[in-house]
């Protein structure tokens, strides 16, 4: 039951980083002597100090010597290769830590149990897979990536009661404020958001977290024969950005073009994404667009913002989405639908 306790701060720990760490993962740490956390730490950003590291340098000078009959936590197993930092599996191999938990094992090709195989073959006792559908639940995306070799995929629109996404197919404020504050907080905390032609040049949006302080997305926009003017928002400076067309291979600052063939379009889109190093996004596009991911299943979560209050009787119908949400919010008039698919097991 300790160790789950642990290992659930972990977890808290490792959230504060939400969105900061890619490519990496969210990773917390705690070291735990008799019962007293001496130490905890989190990844906070990709090329900084791992979890482990953290936590073993908030250890006050004082408890230092404790360490050898210390238990080390942590929600991800210890990296066991040199990257832009030491193996963390090495440190607590060097510290001699009493026993080390892991929450889940990694599946990167350069960890997946090396870490936890030179913690053992160092005479540490060490387990695994603890709290692990949560621990695997809070790095969904590291998952994703790395195991089904595409970013971890959201779908998001707006719509009215009565199924349509604009009015009289003119742009159409649907939901209310709050809701645009929760929209710009899932922004900040995903790698990229995608878009189509169509609603680039309808709305002419800027995509960014203009709303809430934190990171701006990568834009990614699908315009196979470069339609939308780059005087709109979409190309301002603002972010990087990528644009999939069947045009040209090109780059400049901020601005990447990539080619790609109309036929069986979204599977060269990930492929290239995975590429990247691309590990989720947000798909804010049109119906269209939001439809042609579904239609292949290649989606992980949806979030449909409902005005149950709003008929707007004609327009572009909102996408065909056949599943039971798991989770239902309401935001002032506006009901969140919440879906999952394809779990990451």
């Amino acid at each position: 039951m300790n160790d789950e306790i642990y290992i659930r701060r972990c977890i808290e720990l490792a959230e504060k980083a939400l969105g900061k760490t890619y490519p990496n993962p969210l990773v917390g740490s705690v070291i735990v002597y008799d019962d007293r956390i001496i130490g905890e730490g989190f990844h906070k950003k990709a090329g900084e100090p791992h979890a482990e590291i953290n936590a073993i340098n908030s250890i006050k000078e004082e408890d230092i010597h404790l360490i050898p009959e210390s238990t080390i936590y942590v929600s991800l197993e210890p990296c066991a290769h040199f990257g832009k930092t030491p193996p963390c599996a090495m440190k607590i191999k060097e510290l001699g830590f009493k026993k080390v938990v892991i929450g889940a094992m990694d599946s990167h090709d350069k960890v997946n149990g090396k870490g936890k195989k030179i913690i053992i073959d160092a005479g540490i006792e060490a387990i695994s897979g603890v709290l692990e559908d949560e621990c695997r639940q809070l790095n969904k995306r590291f998952f994703t990536y790395h195991e089904r070799k595409r970013p971890f995929i959201i779908l998001k629109w707006a719509e009215s009661v009565d199924g349509f996404m604009d009015k009289d197919f003119q742009p159409y404020q649907i939901s209310n404020a709050l809701s645009k504050q929760f929209v710009h907080q899932m922004r900040s905390e995903e790698h990229a958001i995608l878009i189509g032609k169509n609603t680039a040049l309808y709305d002419n949006p800027s995509l960014t977290v203009r709303e809430i302080e934190g990171r701006n997305p990568i834009r990614i926009l699908i315009d196979f024969y470069l339609e939308v003017p780059e005087k709109f928002n979409i190309y301002n400076e603002e972010a990087e950005t990528i644009i999939f067309n069947s045009i040209k291979n090109s780059e400049k600052s901020h601005l990447k073009f990539i080619k790609i063939d109309r036929e069986n379009a979204v599977n060269q889109i990930l492929d290239k994404l995975y590429e990247l190093q691309i590990q989720s996004m947000i798909i804010e596009g049109g119906s269209f667009t939001l439809q042609q991911f579904i239609d292949k299943n290649l989606w992980d979560e949806a979030y449909i913002f409902r005005n149950p209050n709003l008929e707007l009787l004609n327009g572009t119908k909102a996408p065909k989405l056949d599943f039971k949400p798991e989770n239902i919010e309401n935001l002032r008039e506006t009901d969140i639908l919440f879906f999952r698919n394809n779990p990451v097991d």
